[in-house]
């Protein structure tokens, strides 16, 4: 059975740390995540309808070179075909049979992702459509051949018996989403609602994903989880062989409806506020409150995929942002992996004028091959969101720290002393010294320009030993430095600072000390420690190899600072290659 636990790790420090930088964390407010996670590679890409062909060449060719974690991919199984109407994008939302035929291949291609995708180091998560079957929009055959009418899939098979009939509304489809038995009951548009507290049900389902699983599937997004009670999900995902990542689209709805919240002790739930905050931030250039992001949301870091923009916010109006707003959109999806909340989910979209239109496609539906720029958008490869992944993953398990704000347009901040980052909203470049955790080196700023084989494509800067460096953020642009895109400077050792202390409610510790990446003994640029094996408080600084460091350990909550006793702690770092851990208890 899959059961929640704390997960120890990188993937839970990032959790627990993103809390901590925004003063969440409690005593006993251990960072909880499904039995699967991520992992510290977190960033999913949607490739929203791309054939499995082209997932497989753009793994190997971009997402494993680039360092995304995991693709979502679009619903494998068996999907009505609907000439008549163009064969629209939703087409694939509607089940016919769990056979793994679409428009965007068979079973054998399938798999030949899959596997490729893995030797690329990328992850497959699949869109997988549990709450229903095809409506009434046609009556087959699906796109493996297979007949049906509504309520009748010889396929599966499922019959009349299968699917709820509500009988509320005259047509079975939701009316009231403020009731919840309706919105678990009734239809949604049409679709046959299936009777997923039925064991038969529950089996056929549970057998589906057990053969995405054997095909070696990752994990899934449930497509429409609050259209099912949370109960009748777990007893369809907890049989699942193995440990797949789950996260379940919960969209938020009318107070009295289901809530994302039932959903997140089965895996992570969709966090439907982030797009909202994010992009209207973005979109209006009022970027001063995004420290307090993790205070806006509905559910916690620990249990959250932040987005922009998905396939629906789209189409329905959603999305404050999306590809069509260039770089104000860019700029949104850079922050998103930059700073430290939830699992993000970046999209790669198809042009669409049409909200209901497909896909690229032959005049007998099957989708086309990608071909950036001639219909798909692959807003994945911009600059400003790919070399931002690799930020990302060298910052995994650091809080953020050292905020910076104009009040209004403009923002900076450290991710601990791996990386740095400052957004300009405003029509003007913005020139400054900035302060920042990082350790002495020259840097690309991989916004600029990619960095390979120890080059920099772009403009590089200089840190100083006391962590300052003077630059321009351009015009509606950014700043983006880490340590995994160094063109010299002394070498540094990877440090984790873990210390037993008990806190009291409202407080979180951290580690400051005599050196830029521990904050020159400043408390608001202090490294934030995770909770996540309270009552012991881990983390990681980056510190020049070596060198006689002092620190100390504090506990703040809000602008109350303890400080350990005195003496200063005293240690010297090791030579280069370096890693370390310093282990302490709160004196």
């Amino acid at each position: 059975m899959r059961t929640r636990k704390v997960v120890a790790g990188a993937a839970t420090a990032v959790l627990a740390a993103a809390l901590a930088a925004v003063g969440a964390v409690r005593q006993g407010d251990q960072a909880e995540a499904s039995s699967a996670s991520p992992g510290a590679r977190d960033v999913i890409v949607h490739l929203f309808q791309w054939p499995w062909a082209d997932v497989a060449s753009e793994c190997t060719n971009v997402l494993g070179p680039k360092g995304f974690g995991a693709v979502q991919v679009s619903p494998p199984q068996e999907h009505v075909v609907l000439p008549g109407k163009g064969h629209p994008w939703w087409q694939d939302y509607q089940p016919v049979s769990y056979q793994i035929t679409s428009r965007r291949g068979d079973r054998d291609a399938f798999k030949r992702m899959i596997d490729t995708c893995h030797d690329a180091h990328v992850k497959i998560y699949v869109d997988a459509v549990v709450n229903h079957m095809a409506g009434g929009e046609s009556t087959g055959p699906g796109s493996a051949g297979s007949s049906y009418t509504q309520y009748d899939y010889p396929a599966v098979p499922y019959t009349d018996s299968d699917f709820h009939h509500c009988g509320r509304n005259g047509n079975d489809n939701i009316k009231n989403y403020k009731d919840k038995w309706e919105v678990h009951n009734c239809e949604l548009d049409d679709l046959s609602d299936l009777k997923t507290e039925s064991g038969t049900v529950r089996g056929k389902l549970t057998a589906y994903l057990n053969d995405l699983v054997s095909l070696g599937v990752d994990g899934f997004r449930v497509d429409a989880a609050k259209h099912l009670p949370a109960s009748d999900l777990a007893a369809i995902i907890d049989p699942v062989n193995g440990d797949p990542y789950v996260y379940s689209e919960t969209i938020e709805g009318d107070p009295g409806g289901p809530t994302p919240e039932e959903y997140a002790g089965i895996g992570d739930v969709t966090e439907f506020r982030y797009g909202e905050v994010v992009g209207s931030a973005f979109r209006d250039g009022n970027l001063a409150n995004l420290n307090n992001l993790a205070g806006s949301m509905r559910v916690g870091t620990e249990d959250a995929i932040a987005f922009v923009d998905n396939h629906d916010t789209q189409r329905n109006g959603g999305a404050k942002l999306t590809y069509k707003n260039g770089s104000s959109y860019a700029l949104a999806e850079a922050f998103m992996l930059a700073w430290p909340y939830g699992v993000p989910q970046v999209m790669s979209s198809f042009t669409f004028s049409n909200k209901e239109a497909g896909p690229p496609a032959t005049d007998s539906g099957t989708t086309t091959a990608v071909n950036c720029g001639d219909g798909w958008v692959c807003e994945h490869r911009w600059r400003t969101t790919q070399n931002m992944v690799g930020l990302r993953n060298a910052a995994a398990g650091a809080g953020a720290t050292g905020w910076w704000s104009n009040g209004s347009n403009q923002i900076a901040f450290s991710r601990g002393s791996a990386a740095f980052v400052a957004f300009n909203r405003a029509g003007s470049a913005l020139t400054r010294t900035f302060q920042t955790n990082l350790p002495a080196g020259t840097y690309c700023d991989v916004m600029s320009g990619d960095f390979g084989n120890g080059a920099c494509g772009g403009t590089t800067y200089q840190v100083n030993s006391s962590g300052q460096v003077s630059a321009t953020v351009p015009a509606n642009g950014a700043l983006a430095l880490h340590i995994g895109a160094r063109t010299g400077g002394a070498a540094f050792c990877s440090t984790g600072f873990e210390v037993n202390a008990t806190t009291s409610w409202g407080q979180n510790v951290f580690v400051v000390g005599d050196t830029a990446a521990l904050g020159n003994w400043d408390p608001d640029r202090a490294v934030p420690l995770s909770s996540a094996t309270y009552p012991v408080w881990r983390g990681t600084a980056h510190l020049p190899t070596g060198t006689a460091v002092q620190y100390k350990y504090i506990k703040k909550d809000g602008s109350q600072v303890i400080w350990e006793s005195d003496p200063n702690r005293s240690r010297t770092t090791g030579s280069s290659p370096c890693t370390a851990t310093w282990s302490d208890s709160w004196r």
